[in-house]
């Protein structure tokens, strides 16, 4: 699997807010560009999903940002990635004209190497992948 540009921004800016304790107070998205080296018009971008399944909060005013809405240690690497990037699926290339039995039984391992991504994913926390970056 390869992580697309925006999932990897989006865990960068969920571990800032994790390693400052944005549970509460609000950070401004520039300040998370800025920290991460990220383009903020981006961020912005990657963000929004992000609110919109409920892993972050957003803030109005001139006080306002994102925050976290529930504890880093309940944001898992799966909520992150399928927020940003939509579900994990297996998909093989059919050819749809002619399904056969290697397109049906091709199909079956692309979906479970999705489920057993999935499981791997759910169990790797943020603050698992905050504590790592730390040694």
């Amino acid at each position: 699997m390869k992580l697309t540009r925006a999932s990897s921004y989006a865990i960068h800016a969920i571990a800032y807010m994790a390693q400052h304790k944005h549970t509460d107070k609000p950070v401004a998205s520039h300040i998370i560009a800025d920290d991460r080296g990220i383009p903020e018009r981006f961020l912005l971008k990657v963000l929004k999903p992000l609110v919109s399944d409920g892993v972050l909060k957003s803030v109005k005013g001139p006080n306002g940002g994102y925050r976290l809405s529930r504890k880093p240690e309940d944001v898992t690497l799966l909520d992150i990635v399928q927020a940003v990037d939509g579900p994990i699926r297996g998909i093989a290339p059919l050819n749809e004209e002619r399904k056969n039995a290697l397109d049906a039984k091709l199909q079956i391992v692309c979906n479970q190497a999705a489920d057993a991504l999935k499981v791997a994913m759910k169990k790797v926390k943020i603050t698992d992948l905050i504590a790592a970056a730390k040694r």
